[in-house]
């Protein structure tokens, strides 16, 4: 089975209320469309992954991040190919979350985690993700 090396960013913040929240994306292509995710995409050649996940999300969101510490690294057999996806925290340092190739995108609280249909990879970051910031 072929495997797809990715990243994601895990882009968190806190609302006016002082709670932390994490951006969610919509995907609007392919597959997997319309399923929900953390933003992110494929490593190049020569990359490392922080390097990735700063030009992925330059590219999908038209924003500058900082990229922070590994989450965990999800495996995740699809179908049609097996995912090895990095996952990192992230902060915005410059820029408004342009959504550029997604349908749709929403920051969510703790309690909204279970709001969106997450794809079947991302969804197994969400306890992790929510043990940490709550």
């Amino acid at each position: 089975m072929k495997t797809i090396r990715v990243v994601a960013a895990v882009i968190k913040a806190v609302n006016k209320d002082g709670e932390p929240i994490i951006f969610a994306t919509q995907r609007g292509y392919g597959a997997l469309k319309d399923g929900w995710e953390f933003p992110g995409g494929k490593i190049e050649v020569g990359e490392t992954p922080q390097e990735a996940l700063k030009r992925e999300i330059m590219e999908e969101l038209d924003t500058e991040i900082e990229v922070g510490e590994l989450i965990d690294t999800i495996e995740y057999d699809y179908p049609e190919f097996h995912l090895s996806m990095n996952c990192f925290w992230c902060e915005v340092i410059n820029g408004d979350l342009v959504l550029k190739e997604h349908e749709a995108a929403k920051w969510l609280t703790m309690a909204q985690l279970n709001d969106v249909e997450w794809l079947p990879a991302d969804i197994t970051l969400i306890e992790k993700i929510r043990s940490v910031l709550t």
